[in-house]
């Protein structure tokens, strides 16, 4: 693993991002709206699920406008968070939240693969006049914990 981590520090983006000045805080500064931009509607989304806020806006509606706008934070986070990992991908893998935020964001992604695999595909039947159903509601508060927990990894991560 260790080899496989000097390699990853030694290669030419972990040496662009380490030589090129401005390039981390520009790298971090994105990494922060992606961020944003991935739990802000998400976490709108979530709470549209767990019935706060107008009920009389459809589930699908709110989803169609939301979820796009988390995906693209999803990219923009996970493109820079990876380029800020290579410059010290030993030092941040020893960090204790290291596996924290992995976990989380594993938890995170299963959840939302589950959600519109299975339970999302009934929203036909609880779309707006139905409260969401169980799983549903498991979903949002699920999500809502781990982006949550990854972002508070992260921060751990970045700066201890």
């Amino acid at each position: 693993m260790d080899d496989l981590l000097s390699r990853l520090e030694s290669g030419p983006l972990a040496e662009a991002v380490r030589g090129t000045a401005y390039l981390y805080p520009v790298l971090a500064s994105l990494h922060i709206i992606g961020i944003a931009l991935l739990i802000g509607p998400a976490t709108a989304f979530d709470l549209r699920l767990l019935g706060v806020g107008r009920r009389t806006l459809r589930v699908t509606t709110v989803a169609a406008h939301l979820l796009p706008l988390s995906r693209l934070g999803f990219v923009i986070a996970a493109v820079t968070g990876v380029l800020m990992f290579l410059p010290g991908a030993n030092l941040l893998v020893d960090r204790g939240s290291a596996p924290w935020k992995l976990g989380l964001l594993l938890i995170a992604g299963l959840n939302t693969l589950i959600f519109h695999r299975h339970t999302f595909r009934s929203v036909s039947d609880w779309d707006l006049d139905e409260p969401p159903p169980v799983p549903a509601r498991t979903a949002a508060i699920v999500s809502l914990t781990s982006w949550t927990g990854v972002t508070v990894a992260g921060s751990l991560l970045a700066y201890t």
